[in-house]
């Protein structure tokens, strides 16, 4: 008769048992051409607005009235506009504000929704009182809010931001709040309070990381969508000043001049389109792999 060890028996149950699919990350397929295509769009205008200074062949405020309405030539690669500044420099420097404004919208709603969704999912009592005044604020249109919150204020780059950002935080807040909901009925998050662990503790190891895969997502979403605000502003004469070469404020100030030169309407649209349309795609391709649901019909591929 022969004894058994607990070696043995873990062998014999771990034989018995089918074998452990491996969690994956990432699925299987590759991503899509149109993916890589975004990536490579947005890298470039990244760097375009990082090295701006060295890139730009003129200063964007430097007005020649001599020159204004100038076509494209060997001086001015794209042409000047009714103040006699290079367009190309502009709609270089355009991308820095239009960067800067949309990625610090992102994460300033995601510093400020974080901590609101979480609490209101978790404290039933603060749900009311935190969900009503996200519901006030996402009954006012966001390009109102923002234009009567510049109006308000002087206008400038944080005022912009805080303009764009204040509209965004209650859908930060309500999807933190969905997956707070669900992840504190979690046997996980119950063992935990029944542990007694803090407070701290069971939002910052349980509840928290829950929630970086969805507001991955979104942020990319905000960030278009800040970006694209904020040419809104600018076109309507709510955002920075005209002097600020934005990608709003150089459409704004080319439609009186459409029909003599579209290029003044044209570049920095196609810039604009391009850098949402960049943005949006890769904030789609973030969700398919970050989606469990997504990851089992990749992996079943």
């Amino acid at each position: 008769m022969s004894l058994s060890t607990p070696e043995s028996v873990a062998a014999e149950r771990s034989e018995a048992m089918p074998p452990r699919r491996r969690l994956r990350l990432w699925p299987r397929r590759r991503p899509g051409w149109t993916v890589i295509l975004a990536a490579i769009c947005l890298t470039l205008i990244v760097v375009v607005a990082i090295l701006a200074p060295w890139l730009a062949p003129h200063d964007p405020l430097n007005m020649s009235p001599a020159n204004r309405l100038k076509p494209a030539d060997d001086t001015y690669w794209l042409g000047t506009d009714a103040y006699g500044r290079d367009l190309l420099s502009r709609v270089l420097y355009g991308a820095r504000v239009s960067l800067t404004v949309g990625i610090g919208s992102a994460l300033i709603s995601v510093v400020i929704g974080l901590p609101l969704g979480i609490l209101a999912g978790f404290f039933r009592g603060l749900d009311a009182v935190i969900m009503r005044v996200m519901d006030g604020l996402m009954a006012i249109p966001s390009v109102l809010l923002a234009i009567a919150i510049v109006s308000l204020i002087s206008a400038n780059l944080w005022t912009v931001m805080a303009a764009i950002t204040i509209p965004e935080i209650p859908r930060i807040v309500r999807l933190v709040r969905s997956v707070v909901l669900s992840a504190r009925e979690e046997p996980y998050v119950e063992a935990a309070v029944a542990l007694g662990s803090s407070l701290f503790t069971i939002m910052w190891r349980h509840l928290m990381p829950n929630t970086l895969a969805p507001l991955i997502v979104m942020s990319t979403y905000i960030c278009a969508s800040a970006i694209l605000t904020e040419a809104i502003l600018s076109f309507l004469g709510a955002g920075l000043g005209t002097e600020t070469p934005t990608w709003g404020n150089i459409m704004a100030e080319g439609r009186t001049y459409f029909l003599i030169k579209p290029s003044l309407i044209f570049w920095p649209g196609i810039m604009l389109s391009i850098c949402i349309l960049s943005i949006n795609l890769l904030g789609d391709a973030a969700r398919d792999r970050l989606d469990p649901r997504l990851q089992k019909r990749g992996g079943a591929q």
